[in-house]
């Protein structure tokens, strides 16, 4: 039986599916990872720092200019770019199985875009828009108007730094995901799917984890492998833009 067969028998068979993806899922659209193979700057700025301290909740405010170099310059990767084969897979499988739920680590809005159900997306490190004022709170819609202004972006009403809804390096995650991630733990999956993460954060692990040990399905779609990978039922070392519409391709034929 071949992976795609298998992976599809196990989703067939679930109602709950979380499906958890990471900046492989968009690398496949173009767009730049943080760090590792092909990663942004290789892990290091123009600056020699880290990639993590540039882009800190202290960088932005001990030089507020330096973070939005690297901001926008990830911003500007994410407008260029569009949502992938892949992600208009994860869609449709959100469409046809109305248990499953997306937890991403992506800032890039792709799913949304796609068509991801916002009510069953966990969007765990945020968002590069809207833009906020750290003084006054005001929200302003529009990040393609900023990244061609001086940096940073400044409020119109009172003159603040603008900052995107991200979870930069050093910050809390999102207190909204966290709830959302826990109460859904709570429930339980039937069938866990990892899609183009690292997996290196324990709350990306966690729920790989508690599917094996309560029975569960569980796959990784990646083409090199992570902690992950001797752990799930099945690593499909491939692109998931290519993987993912054959497997539902595959789902389809019941």
């Amino acid at each position: 039986m071949d992976t795609i067969e298998r992976i599809a028998r196990g989703l067939s068979r679930a109602e709950r599916i979380l499906v958890i993806s990471g900046a492989g899922l968009s690398a496949d659209s173009g767009l730049p990872t943080y760090r590792g193979l092909g990663g942004l700057y290789n892990g290091r700025t123009a600056e020699g720092l880290p990639i993590e301290a540039a882009l800190s909740a202290d960088m932005l405010r001990r030089d507020p200019a330096l973070c939005w170099k690297y901001l926008a310059e990830l911003g500007r990767a994410c407008l260029a770019a569009r949502p992938n084969a892949g992600h208009e897979a994860i869609a449709e499988l959100q469409r046809r199985k109305p248990g499953c739920w997306v937890l991403t680590q992506n800032i890039d809005g792709y799913h949304r875009a796609a068509g991801s159900p916002p009510e069953r997306l966990i969007e765990i490190h945020g968002e590069l828009a809207p833009l906020y004022c750290q003084t006054c709170g005001r929200r302003s819609e529009e990040l393609s108007e900023y990244l061609e202004r001086p940096l940073p972006p400044r409020c119109a009403y009172c003159g603040g730094v603008l900052r995107p809804p991200v979870v930069l390096f050093g910050e809390e995650l999102s207190a909204h995901g966290c709830r959302t991630l826990a109460e859904q733990l709570t429930r339980g999956f039937d069938a866990v799917l990892a899609v183009g993460t690292t997996a290196s954060f324990p709350y990306i692990v966690e729920p790989v984890l508690r599917t094996w040990q309560t029975g569960g399905f569980t796959a990784e779609i990646n083409p090199q492998r992570t902690d992950l990978s001797d752990i799930v039922d099945i690593h499909a070392p491939e692109r998931a833009s290519r993987l993912l519409p054959a497997l539902l391709e595959r789902l389809s034929r019941g």
